[in-house]
């Protein structure tokens, strides 16, 4: 009576699995929630690339809309979202901030002189500590943060021009930035 019910076991499990897979497709890695989405970014202070000698934390931007992304030179998909980044820096006056993430300060000057530098200043985050603040899954990452310092909106992954004129740049100008 068993043997009957055994031959079906591996169909239903293969069935079972076939289940999860389905349900797994259909989630959205990139729509991770943010538990910092509409609260303040964390206080930092860190080094700029540029001149190391001078720091800048949130504060310094306060009263303004800013964009803050996270990346690195090492990062095959900072590279990919780079030219889009270089546009929006010429044609839209909100800062963007950069935050070199885990790398290290030569290669990264290297690779902005290479690519071209949006940022309105790089931060240096050789350790990833305030990435880590940041709940940086990884790079890229892009933040947009209001005039009163509070996270409004998460980017997972690189820019595309279509996030960038679908999302980032409306919220921006809800925003006032």
């Amino acid at each position: 009576m068993m043997r009957p019910l055994l031959r079906w076991l591996p169909l239903a499990v293969f069935a079972v699995l076939l289940g999860f897979l389905g349900i797994g497709l259909q989630l959205k890695p990139r729509e991770v929630p943010s538990p910092l989405i509409n609260r303040p970014v964390p206080a930092f202070s860190l080094p700029t690339l540029a001149q190391p000698a001078q720091s800048l934390s949130p504060q310094d931007l306060r009263g303004r809309v800013w964009l803050l992304n996270v990346w690195a030179s090492w990062c095959v998909a900072c590279q990919q979202e780079h030219p889009v980044l270089v546009d929006f820096s010429k044609r839209h006056a909100v800062p963007l901030l950069g935050l070199n993430y885990k790398d290290r300060r030569d290669e990264a000057l290297r690779w902005l002189g290479k690519y071209g530098d949006p940022y309105r200043a790089s931060l240096s985050d050789t350790d990833g500590r305030v990435g880590i603040e940041l709940g940086v899954y990884g790079v890229p990452e892009t933040f947009v943060i209001d005039r009163e310092g509070v996270i409004r909106y998460k980017h997972i992954g690189a820019v595309t021009p279509e996030a960038l004129t679908g999302i980032i740049l409306p919220l921006l100008e809800k925003l006032g930035g």
